[in-house]
């Protein structure tokens, strides 16, 4: 038996205890987690920055504050999260409880990533935690340091039976999924997200993929260019563009693209000064196949800002090119690095076309001070996130279902949404033994008299209060006898007509 599989099965011999279920041990879980991030800040933020030389400050505020958040969240609404969904009735079971009950999938298997490898690996396990289930956790082994870091500390403060965490490569990862399970929730790349789903579909296991895609920026040339761009470079360069939201090229009328880029260029030195090189705030490369990767992209494209590197130390500048055409290399792939492409377009019709040529993206951008641009862009376009005259933000917004849609991903998470994600949520009908004359009109003999009532009975959706409810229950109590009676009748009468006819 591999490591793997032992690791599987004995989470979910642990699952089967139903330990996992308690309210008050998925709490303690969570509790225990956040004392992880507390007390282990500065492991953290050393891992990471061997990884991708992120700052401790840049640790905390992309890494752990929002997970320190989802699990404040998860502890404070999980009763509420958890309790039955009373569901609104129709006349036919007015006097029944009719609710949702959410329940434990059982063991999930979670797939991290490697650019935010603390954020989009832990914030998963948070929902599955809180659903109460048992749960495999995967680091990407690209961040090799941080996925070191997580296999020695999570044991040390959640529970290591249910919730191990396995390291190891493609081969490790491989062998984790020839194992059943009752959820894969997997971050990365489309084209591993298909081996996923293949996989998953040998034992019918549901996924969820949170994957990316070329997210468009479209810049109205009316609108406040100098705020846009800033923003803009904020979201495009933050991780070294390695951030699956990043907006990954800039859709702008050709009259604004000289100021664009000069904006742009402005906000680069402010954020990351004449040497961004040098600059603590901006990251690597996270290796060197990925630096040979991003710069390939370049070739046929002309830069306007930055292009300067070094391999040795996975280090691009933040870059920008401008005139680019929709066949060129960096137009054809998302490009998870520090180029930011420019593509000419005459206006909005025309950027709207562009993108609806092209795959749905994981998230959409546009910059404009005109309420109908920003609506048509809303209305006639399709992604997994919208976002107007901002970037990345709605990631932090816990209120919202973080997905995509297409080939940008299937499924959504964060805040109630990852507890639903991971949650099985039964419907549930409890009838009393009581009243059986109401269920005459769906028993045989079938009549049309029968079908008017329970076409009554199941189209009205009624919600009532507590008067209206006891009315209508003695209208029912009136309307059962009624059928019944007539039932009766109808039975008496084909007796007696056998009875005539023999």
């Amino acid at each position: 038996m591999s490591r793997e599989e032992q690791a599987v099965a004995r989470a979910r011999k642990a699952f089967e205890t139903g330990r996992s279920k308690s309210l008050d041990y998925r709490i303690y879980q969570l509790k225990n987690l956040q004392r992880l991030f507390t007390e282990k800040q500065k492991e953290i933020a050393d891992a990471i920055k061997k990884d991708l030389n992120k700052s401790e400050v840049g640790t905390q505020l992309y890494e752990t504050l929002g997970l320190e958040g989802e699990i404040s969240q998860a502890i404070k609404k999980l009763k509420d999260w958890a309790a039955p969904r009373p569901v609104q009735k129709n006349v036919m079971t007015i006097a029944d409880t009719v609710y949702i009950q959410p329940q434990p999938l059982g063991v999930v298997l979670i797939i991290g990533a490697w650019n935010y490898p603390w954020a989009v690996t832990i914030q998963p396990l948070i929902g599955a935690i809180a659903a109460g289930n048992a749960a495999v956790v995967k680091p990407s082994e690209v961040s090799a340091h941080t996925a070191k870091a997580m296999e020695q500390l999570l044991p040390l403060y959640i529970d290591k039976e249910l919730y191990p965490v396995i390291t190891g490569g493609v081969a490790e990862t491989q062998e984790l999924l020839r194992q059943r399970f009752d959820h894969i929730f997997y971050t990365g790349n489309s084209m591993v997200g298909k081996l996923i789903m293949e996989a998953a579909a040998k034992h019918l296991t549901p996924v969820t993929l949170e994957l990316g895609g070329k997210s468009p920026c479209y810049i109205d040339k009316n609108c406040d260019i100098s705020i846009a761009c800033r923003r803009v470079t904020w979201g495009k360069y933050t991780n070294c563009g390695q951030t699956c939201i990043a907006p990954d090229y800039i859709l702008c009328d050709p009259s604004i693209q000289d100021r664009v880029i000069e904006e742009v260029k402005k906000s680069i030195k402010e954020f990351y000064t004449d040497d961004p090189k040098t600059c603590p705030d901006y990251g690597r490369i996270i290796n060197q196949r990925h630096f040979k990767r991003i710069m390939a992209m370049v070739e046929d494209s002309t830069v306007a800002v930055g292009g300067d590197n070094d391999e040795s130390d996975c280090y691009l500048a933040p870059t920008v090119l401008r005139d680019v055409k929709p066949e060129a290399k960096v137009m054809q792939e998302e490009i998870f690095g520090p180029l930011l492409p420019i593509v000419s377009v005459s206006g909005l019709d025309e950027a709207i076309q562009f993108i609806n040529k092209r795959e749905k993206p994981l998230a959409l951008y546009i910059f404009s001070q005109d309420k109908k641009v920003i609506q048509r862009m809303t209305d006639e376009t399709s992604s997994g996130g919208l976002l107007a005259n901002d970037c990345l933000v709605h990631y932090s917004v816990s209120s919202l279902p973080f997905g995509g849609v297409g080939n940008s991903g299937m499924g959504c998470y964060h805040g109630k949404f990852s507890f639903d994600q991971l949650s099985h949520l039964r419907g549930c009908l409890i009838k009393q033994l009581e009243m059986e004359g109401v269920n005459s009109m769906r028993y045989p003999p079938h009549t049309l008299k029968k079908l008017g009532w329970a076409r009554f009975f199941i189209l009205k959706n009624v919600d009532l209060g507590w008067i209206g409810r006891m009315a209508l229950l003695a209208v029912m109590a009136v309307v059962a006898a009624v059928v019944l009676q007539v039932s009766c009748r109808g039975r008496e009468k084909r007796h007696l007509t056998k009875n005539s006819l023999t």
